[in-house]
């Protein structure tokens, strides 16, 4: 029975590790989820950002973990954008996908795409640009998250006052 029990909570265990680095998925239809996510923007004020990368690469995992655990680079995403984890790996490249978004991948991995509303791209951003030492840098992703959020973009927000 003490065996039986061991194996179930390995197993368990396997599928709960597993699951966490799954934060791409070859078998998706990204033409028809990043259109949903389009469609939540829209309804939500929101832009579209879209991760590409694969869960092979491990510094797609450590953006993800950098911005979901740090609250206010948490908050700062969820305020503005609809995130979507566009896969490449050699299952599924996805390449009518990229080739519609400026083939992104030419900038390696991860690739951050940022859609409007309507699904307009509106900016590529090669994640290098957010690295600092062996990481990321805070500042440059909330520099980033801040450059193409809605507001910033806003045409109200940059009326002179009379």
């Amino acid at each position: 029975m003490k065996l039986y029990i061991l194996v179930i909570a390995l197993v368990f265990g396997f599928s709960t590790v597993h699951a966490e680095d799954s934060l791409y998925h070859p078998k998706s239809n990204a033409a028809k989820d990043i259109a949903a996510a389009i469609a939540k923007a829209k309804k939500e004020n929101k832009h579209v950002l879209i991760q590409g990368g694969g869960n092979w690469c491990i510094w797609c995992k450590r953006f993800n973990a950098f911005t979901t655990t740090d609250p206010q680079l948490d908050s700062m995403i969820k305020k503005n954008f609809i995130v979507y984890h566009l896969n490449y790996s050699p299952e599924n490249k996805n390449e009518t996908v990229f080739a519609k978004y400026g083939y992104a991948q030419r900038f390696g991995f991860p690739v951050f795409i940022v859609l409007d509303e309507n699904g307009n791209r509106l900016h590529t951003q090669n994640s290098a640009y957010l690295e600092e030492g062996k990481g990321y840098s805070k500042e440059k992703i909330m520099g980033f998250l801040k450059d193409w959020s809605p507001a910033a973009l806003n045409p109200a927000n940059y009326k002179k006052n009379e």
